[in-house]
């Protein structure tokens, strides 16, 4: 097959070109990932679909293509957690220590990702490592184990100078097939637009933030807009602020040591807030409580506990 026929849809000039239907970005997306497109169709497909910007049903169809051609023999996941900011303007990745409290209240949380671009204290494969965060409960694979093919879609952004819309269909991807998925964003005209996606692939949890750099990070001092699916309904709700404080989520001169932090060692009222805040947001999407607030202190007795947990699950 070629690409030659979805291009000359979306690209064939003002007022004859349209957007690709859900089965037709499907069927686009399985040419490209089965790798017999031409190189220079799959930019054109991808660049076009970036200046002209990419609808539900196209997110959804390169999803589902995504979904069918990859299965990797993964563990069965409660919560999906993609992690795939740059993280140029990120701080220390506080929401792998919310992941680690979500696990330690009983659920299998799977984090997956392409961490590239990162400046060293931002990096999430160096901070699970330094930390030991990970468990049976709490997995994390690399996109490059799970989709080489995909990896080599996301580092055509290097190719093009621009992301791609590979980069919200990676966060759509669900690979472990969870119940319930939390997704960052940097923009956030794409929370409605991921939620769209979802509700059309039938997903029926899902939480979408506007969060820090991009990451599924709530900022403790902010209300939260908070957009998504519960029980396949849309919702878009505020996630009330935890501190009467005015601050950046991630302040260049205020970096934190997540070792240090995570055991104690370390006081950091912030941080530890936008842990908590993190935690209780991805537990209000596993339904572990009825409100935010609600979930907000289950997570803040999750941290207060946390050591204790570590010992239980040992």
């Amino acid at each position: 097959m070629t690409l030659a026929p979805f291009i000359r849809i979306v690209a064939q000039g003002k007022g004859r070109a349209r957007a690709l239907t859900q089965d037709e970005a499907q069927d686009a997306m399985t040419v490209i990932l089965n790798e017999v497109a031409a190189p220079e169709a799959v930019g054109a497909l991808l660049m076009v679909l970036r200046l002209r910007g990419e609808t539900d049903a196209e997110i959804a169809g390169f999803t589902a293509a995504l979904r069918a051609s990859v299965a990797p023999n993964l563990p069965k996941a409660d919560l999906d957690w993609p992690c795939y900011a740059a993280g140029r303007t990120r701080g220390a990745p506080l929401f792998l220590l919310a992941a680690k409290l979500v696990s330690q209240a009983g659920y299998r949380v799977m984090l997956h990702g392409a961490n590239s671009h990162q400046q060293d204290v931002a990096n999430v494969r160096a901070a699970l490592a330094a930390t030991g965060l990970l468990s049976e409960r709490l997995m994390y694979y690399p996109l490059e184990v799970l989709s080489p093919v995909a990896q080599g879609l996301l580092g055509l952004r290097a190719t093009f100078g621009l992301r791609s819309c590979i980069n919200t269909v990676l966060r759509m991807w669900n690979p472990a097939d969870a119940a319930a998925s939390v997704q960052g964003v940097f923009h956030p005209s794409y929370r409605g637009l991921q939620a769209n996606a979802a509700a059309a692939l039938g997903q029926q949890h899902l939480t979408v933030i506007k969060g820090g750099g991009g990451e599924f990070e709530r900022n403790p001092a902010k209300d939260i807009a908070v957009f998504g699916l519960q029980d396949g309904v849309h919702l878009s709700e505020i996630a009330p602020a935890l501190l009467d404080e005015t601050r950046r989520l991630h302040e260049p001169d205020q970096q934190t040591d997540l070792v240090a932090l995570w055991a104690g060692d370390l006081r950091d009222d912030f941080a530890e807030a936008t842990v908590i805040a993190t935690a209780g947001l991805a537990l209000w999407t596993l339904k572990a409580a009825p409100t935010v607030q609600k979930a907000d202190d289950l997570a803040r007795r999750l941290w207060q506990s946390r050591h204790t947990s570590e010992r239980k699950s040992a």
